[in-house]
């Protein structure tokens, strides 16, 4: 361990980085460690990036609902989003005197694609009155066209919230779905769907089962229905990491991105980690060179237009209201 510059950092996620993938890291750790405090920067990240990005150089870890609440509180005069581009506007929406980068633009949703502003409008014409719900995993035009946002963590209490009968709830599919059968409200759902969630099948699930007696089986609530009930527990990112850290499971598995199994063992290594590995294409954009250059040079700022940034703000405030 003596020939590690970082051997403070190191220490935390030895169990899961080899030490020469470490010494691969570590210039770019220390450079981004010395331009956060020369630029007076803070850096978001969710928790499907990589552990030598959420435990090296990250300063608010969580999931969209956690990240969204911090955001708010940033002292800092920059933000480094290390997540997918929603989740940067969101963050300039809640703090539009600060400066926000995402290190890669690529850094998309599969779910914030499948639904446009337009969508909306048509949406509001076959059901006039229905308030609109939407997941913060959409652009900041999308929420500017709803009523009130939610994230996986909260769903069920903002669509209980709003004490109305019917909701359209957009853009997941399978998020819509499960929320229904946890509520009396009848939800109108749009076919958007996350494509790393959508892949786990009650197939997969029966046959971690039969190959680790005892698991316990966590699932994403974007995960389809079926799959959601063939499971333990279903609940976002944040929930399912204080399950395992309240219910300590001898053995689990937890049916989500798979950075997000890697983060939560650092945490909890009485617990044995069953890890299946659908990654998401959009967050693995995102990696310690380019935050740095994100820090160096300025990029690349995030901006919302004025014109529907109000709106969108009131959309996801409402939801923290909740």
């Amino acid at each position: 361990m003596t020939d590690l510059r970082l051997p403070h950092l190191y220490d935390r996620v030895s169990r899961i980085i080899p030490p020469p993938d470490w010494m691969l890291f570590e210039d770019d750790i220390a450079a981004i460690l010395d331009l956060k405090r020369e630029k007076n920067a803070v850096i978001l990240a969710h928790n499907y990036q990589t552990p030598e990005i959420f435990y090296g150089v990250a300063d608010i870890v969580g999931d969209s609902l956690a990240l969204a609440r911090k955001a708010v509180e940033v002292d800092a005069e920059v933000i480094v989003l290390a997540g997918v581009h929603f989740m940067a506007e969101t963050a300039k929406l809640l703090n539009p005197g600060k400066t926000v980068l995402i290190p890669d633009t690529e850094a998309g949703c599969s779910l914030a694609d499948s639904i446009t502003a337009e969508d909306i409008a048509l949406l509001r014409e076959a059901h006039p009155g229905v308030p609109v719900v939407t997941y913060v995993n959409t652009s900041a035009a999308v929420k500017a066209a709803s009523d009130i946002c939610c994230t996986s963590g909260n769903a069920v209490r903002v669509v209980e919230s709003l004490g109305v009968p019917r909701v359209l709830m957009i853009p997941d599919e399978y998020l819509a779905r499960n929320v229904a059968r946890e509520t009396g409200v009848e939800i109108i759902a749009w076919k958007g769907r996350c494509e790393v969630h959508e892949l786990f099948t009650v197939e997969e699930v029966r046959g971690f089962r039969d190959s680790w007696p005892g698991v316990t089986v966590l699932a994403h609530p974007e995960c389809p229905p079926e799959v959601v009930a063939e499971a333990d527990f279903s609940g976002s990112t944040a929930v399912m990491s204080d399950f395992v850290g309240t219910r300590k499971p001898a053995r689990v598995v937890l049916l989500t991105e798979c950075s997000m199994s890697d983060n939560v063992a650092l945490d909890h290594p009485e617990v044995e980690f069953i890890r299946p590995c659908n990654l998401c294409p959009h967050m693995k954009r995102i990696s310690l060179r380019n935050i740095r250059e994100a820090l160096e040079q300025g990029r690349h700022e995030v901006t919302v237009d004025p014109a529907i940034a109000d709106d969108a703000r009131r959309a996801v405030e409402r939801m923290l209201a909740v």
